[in-house]
Order: C-alpha cells, then structure tokens, then sequence
C-alpha cells in the first residue's frame, strides 16, 4: 500500500515536471504562466511545469542570412546583389531579444539591412561595387547595422557581397577600361625591359672601351721589347730547333721544325 502512495506521488510530480533538452550552441530561457525569466540557461536540461510554462530556445552560434537584393547607385543604377549578412546572438541579451523582437529576428536583421545598404550604396559609384571599393562598402553597412542591432542585443559579424551583377553596357565598359589598364601595363614593362637592355649595351660598350684605353696606354715601345725578351728567354729553353728573324727591333720565331 505504501509502494503504491509512493509511485502515484512520483506520476503526479512527473505529471507536473518535464524538461528541455538544450543542445550546444542553444541556449534556453524559461518562461512560466507568460512572465519571461531573465536567466539564460545553457546546454544541458532544464526542467519546467509543463502545464503552466516553456522553455524557449534558440541558437547563438554564427548564422548566415542569404539576400538578393537590388542596389542603387550614386549615378541612379541598380545593382543586383547576392549577400551573405554573418550574425549571432548576444548570449546574454537572449531574454531582451525574445521579449522586445522575438523569435522572428532575421526579418528585423534583414529590414535594417536594405535601409542601411541604400543609404551607403548611394554613396558609391557601381564600378566601386566590382573593384577594391567592395570591402570598404561592406564595412560601412555593417557599421550602420551596428548603431541598431547591437543594442538589440544582436551582433553582425560580417556583411559579404557575394556576387555583383552590373548593368550590362556599364560592365562592357569597366571590362574594357580594365584591359586597358592592363595593356598599358604591359607595354610599360616592356618598354621598361628595352630600356634596361639598352643601359646594359652601353655600360658594356663602355667598359670595353676603357679597357682597351688601359691597355694601349700601358703598352709603350719599352714595355713591348722588355716582354718580347721574356718571351724568348722562355723559348730559348725549349729542346726544338728555332729560327730567329729581327730588323733589330722586334724578332721574329720560326720554328725549326717546319
């Protein structure tokens, strides 16, 4: 009798007891006859009256919001778009965002973004969208989404302009100017090149030039006898017969062999 009391006291307590399961990366706040806890608990159970409450999850890792949208241009084009807004929730702002937003956040994220993204990319040119302007428009829309969502509680990580789609005439025409560019480079290389071939010549040419100079002034009338004596002195000692013609001036070697 008192085994029974004992089980039917444990199904009423479980009738009015039940938990959540909250998994890495979630985060769960209880809320209990409609008042919202201010405690955020993190991954493991937290246990609640299923009857009177709840508990609210929701993810603070990295999320990815996808867009495609159409921007407008400091000269009035439009400029399709694929964006990638990176985001996650302030861990302990969670209570704020489910009572003052709610769980339907990303269409917050993604209104603040169209305003904030008109607002900067009118300030742009479209050929700056498809350069190197494109990180310096990205981190002036984050910077706007910034000054509202960060007291929300939400944090923007990164803005990212996937893909940029110009008017067709207009990318034709920044094509070309790229190639332009380019050949420009090019020739500036080569001629560059051609330059530095030409110097070599000359500082070649030149060396050569002064060596000779070195060379002729060195040689004098005395000089050249003094060596023509040491060169017959060495020959004089080779075993083979030699012939030797001279004007008394400068001999002449005829090998005897011949």
């Amino acid at each position: 009798m008192k085994t029974n009391k004992i089980i039917s006291a444990s199904l009423i307590g479980l009738m009015f007891t039940s938990c959540a399961i909250i998994r890495p990366g979630e985060v769960g706040v209880k809320q209990n006859l409609g008042v919202l806890s201010s405690e955020v608990k993190s991954q493991g159970t937290a246990f609640y009256n299923p009857f009177t409450g709840k508990v609210i999850k929701t993810s603070i890792q990295t999320n990815n919001l996808e867009l495609s949208l159409s921007l407008p241009s400091k000269e009035g084009l439009s400029i399709t778009s694929q964006i990638s807004i990176l985001y996650k929730l302030d861990k302990g702002r969670v209570p704020d965002i489910i009572r003052n937003i709610g769980l339907n956040y990303e269409s917050i994220i993604a209104n603040v973004f169209r305003s904030a993204s008109a607002d900067v990319c009118s300030q742009f040119f479209a050929k700056d969208m498809h350069s190197g302007m494109r990180a310096t428009i990205e981190n002036e829309i984050k910077n706007r989404m910034d000054e509202i969502l960060v007291p929300q509680g939400i944090i923007v990580e990164s803005v990212l302009m996937k893909s940029i789609q110009l008017p067709i005439g207009l990318s034709a025409s920044i094509e070309r100017k790229l190639q332009a560019e380019q050949d420009a480079m090019r020739m500036e290389f080569v001629l560059q090149q051609e330059k530095l071939e030409a110097e070599r010549i000359i500082i070649e040419a030149k060396g050569t030039r002064d060596a000779q100079n070195i060379i002729s002034e060195g040689l004098t009338d005395q000089i050249i006898k003094i060596r023509s004596i040491e060169a017959f002195k060495e020959l004089s000692k080779s075993p083979n017969s030699k012939i030797i013609i001279t004007d008394g001036k400068t001999p002449f070697l005829i090998d005897g062999n011949i």
